[in-house]
């Protein structure tokens, strides 16, 4: 917005964008200042994107250690968002996460993106994974989505920047990521009447 000689945003107003991939935060971006979007606005955001993935980035309390259990446990992580997967490969490599990740589809990763369960889906199978033995943890209403329409259980993580309605249809929700083990553990089990 600063390159365009319009006003930026605070963290919650860009919040309230974020969700449906860049071209969309893009969009919503230049609505709320009277401007359409064009190719080259989402052009130029995800060039500097690239460039400054990683600033002012850090994960939420308990990530690597709780990522670092569910490994010991057995699960095969993966990271489905909508964000493009490079910047999302960036985020996880500097924090030292990618070692726990099996697969990464992003939102230019697949033909769909989330909230259409292929999306999920796709990456669940990259990952080595299928919906009747998986749970997807999310923080907007999109993962909510494609995991009802994929057919598997999802845990809202209150602590991202979806607002609580968000929340609705999922199975469970976690205040802190430290809770998502037993959530996941309780929710496996409960929805596809699995052996302990």
């Amino acid at each position: 917005m600063q390159a365009r000689g319009l006003a930026g945003f605070t963290l919650a107003e860009t919040a309230a964008m974020v969700g449906d991939g860049v071209a969309k935060l893009v969009e919503r971006a230049c609505a709320a200042r009277g401007r359409k979007a064009e190719a080259a606005d989402v052009d130029a955001y995800t060039t500097n994107y690239a460039a400054h993935t990683v600033e002012a980035s850090r994960p939420f309390p308990g990530v690597a250690d709780t990522l670092r259990l569910l490994t010991a446990e057995g699960w095969h992580l993966a990271v489905c968002t909508n964000k493009p997967e490079a910047p999302a490969r960036t985020l996880l490599r500097a924090f030292g996460l990618d070692e726990l990740i099996c697969a990464v589809g992003g939102g230019d990763s697949f033909p769909v993106r989330k909230p259409d369960p292929r999306h999920l889906l796709a990456t669940l199978a990259a990952a080595g994974g299928t919906a009747e033995r998986a749970v997807m943890v999310g923080d907007h209403a999109n993962d909510v989505a494609a995991a009802t329409g994929a057919g598997l259980p999802c845990i809202f993580a209150a602590w991202g920047y979806g607002p609580p309605a968000m929340a609705a249809g999922a199975a469970a929700t976690a205040a802190a990521f430290t809770e998502v083990p037993e959530l996941a553990r309780t929710l496996l089990l409960q929805h596809f009447s699995l052996p302990p």
